[in-house]
Parts: C-alpha cells; structure tokens; sequence
C-alpha cells in the first residue's frame, strides 16, 4: 500500500530532469518486518564493527602481529568497517523515521564509496594472494620483496585504484537521464537499480565502464588463480604430510574470504539487475552487503593461530585484572 501510495505522490513525466531524491523501498511496508529487519540488520552492524575494530587493535597493538599479512589483514577490516558503514546506519535511520527517501547527492555518495570500498577489497584481495606466493613459493626472499616499504605502496596502490573505480562508475552513472520514476527497489543505491530508472539508451556509457571493469577484474583474478596454482605446486612438492597441512592453512582463510566476496557479489549483482525486484534478490543484496565484513575477522581468528594467540592474550589479561 505505502509502494502505491509514493506512486500516486511522484509526478510520471517521461524526463526527470532536476530530481532531488531517490526512494528506497526495497523491504516490505510491514511495519513489524521493518523494525524486525532494523533490529536484526543493527545487531549485525554491532558485531561487525566490533570483530574488524578488535582485529585493527591486536594487530597494531601485538608486537606478534606486525608481519606484512596482518598489516594487510588491518587495511582489509578498515575496508569492512567503512562499508557496512555507509549502508547500514542510513537503512536504520530511514526505518526509524518512517522515510524512505536519499537526497540525489547522498545517492551519489553511497554509490561512488561503495563501489570505492568494494574495489579496494577486491585489489587487497589480490595484494595478499600474492603475500602468499612470495611467501610459499620463494620464502628465503620474502622479507627483502615483502618489505615494509614495498607493503605501503601496494595498499596506497589498492586504495587509489578503488578511488578510480569509484570515481568512473558514479561518473557513468550519474551521467544519464532518469526516466519515469524516482523509486529504487533497493535498501540502498546501487548502479544495477540506479540503471533500471535511465531513460532508454542512456545508460550505454555506464554498461561499457562495466564491461571494461569486469574484463580488468577477470583478469586480475586470473592472476590470483596464477598464485594459487603455484602456491599448490609447491605444496605437493613438500615431502611431509604435516607440513603440507601447515602450509595450506595459511592460505585457507584468504581463499575462503575471497570465495565469500567474489560468490557474493556476483550473486547480488545478478539481482540487482533484475528488471523485477523479488524478495530472493534483496536478500541477495543483503548477504554481500553484511556477510563479508561480518564474517571476515571471524574467518581470519578462528583460522590463524597468531590471531588466536593474542586474543587468548586479551582475554586471559582481563580475567587476571578482575581476580
């Protein structure tokens, strides 16, 4: 009812040519859904701000943990932090408060850090395929090619390219003319819902910025499937069963947050894209907006023993301190 309503409110000329906002309406007018949705999307907030805030102390804080993986692992639960952040605090504000509306600019915000955030993981994502090869693959020389200078270089690199990538992608976005209706059936702007609003053959522009994003990322991640086929060659090389296992551990967790992101993402883009908004699309959007930088430093404690050392430190420390 509330969707028909903001219907009849929005004038349906064929060109919007100086809109002022977008409407959000991609979860249900149920007013109980909603505030259930607030409450659990708030508890999901807490608990990724405080699992990726807990992995950027110990490893600033322990002297165990200044190794170039953790100092990548720090950036990567910076980048969770700012991305869930730009999400999900607006969806409770608009909940809270009844509305459902973003200014024009604050869409053109959200879309350029989001993008900005989600292609800087993906580069980091990368980088530290590539700590794992040099590490396995040529351990003698990683501390000369793993330096701290050349670490530096390689997140400020990961951090401009997402400004890049941001930046083109809201650029061609926001290029176009909107068409029809300010309605986004989303809980967020994002450019496949964003896309669906342009009037006809205006969006060509944004769709090649895509393509062209999408064959640089393929091959990006070729070149993380590269670093991982010689990371395994290697590993079959090793004679002993327990250093074999020892070995690949160090590398499960960044295969499984890659897989996490990269499955996620793709399947939240095939829904967005959709011309018919579904309850199976938003929570597609739902999972790559809050699994991976939930679940993220979970993946990298529990499967670190380092990780799992400092923390047992904290903890043991506090039980001391109160007895």
């Amino acid at each position: 009812m509330l969707l028909k309503s903001l219907q009849t409110k929005i004038s349906m000329p064929q060109k919007i040519a100086n809109i002022t906002e977008f409407l959000l309406v991609g979860f249900p007018d149920d007013w109980i859904l909603r505030k259930l949705y607030t409450a659990l999307f708030f508890l999901i907030y807490l608990t990724a701000l405080m699992g990726n805030l807990l992995v950027v102390t110990l490893t600033t804080v322990d002297q165990h943990l200044q190794a170039p993986m953790y100092f990548f692992l720090k950036n990567l639960s910076l980048i969770d932090m700012c991305y869930i952040s730009i999400i999900v605090p607006k969806f409770i504000m608009n909940s809270l408060t009844n509305s459902h509306s973003i200014s024009f600019l604050g869409c053109a915000s959200q879309v350029f850090l989001v993008i900005f955030f989600s292609g800087t993981e993906f580069a980091l994502l990368i980088v530290m395929s590539y700590d794992r090869y040099v590490a396995i693959c040529h351990p003698l020389h990683y501390e000369t090619i793993m330096n701290r200078g050349a670490c530096v270089q390689m997140v400020t690199a990961s951090w401009l390219s997402g400004c890049a990538y941001g930046s083109i992608h809201v650029a061609g976005t926001f290029s176009v003319n909107f068409c029809g209706s300010n309605i986004v059936h989303q809980f967020f702007c994002d450019i496949p819902s964003l896309l669906t609003l342009a009037c006809s053959g205006e969006h060509i522009l944004e769709y090649a910025f895509i393509v062209a994003s999408c064959c640089f990322a393929f091959v990006c991640f070729i070149l993380m499937v590269v670093s991982y086929f010689h990371i395994f060659s290697s590993v079959l090389r090793i004679l002993s069963t327990q250093g074999r296992y020892k070995t690949v551990s160090t590398c499960m967790p960044h295969l499984t947050v890659v897989t996490l992101f990269l499955s996620s993402g793709f399947m939240a883009y095939l829904g967005s894209a959709s011309k018919s908004p579904s309850s199976v699309n938003l929570f597609m959007s739902v999972l790559y907006c809050l699994l991976p930088p939930t679940l993220n430093p979970v993946i990298y404690s529990f499967r670190n023993r380092n990780m799992k050392v400092a923390l047992s430190k904290i903890f043991c420390g506090e039980m001391a301190s109160k007895m």
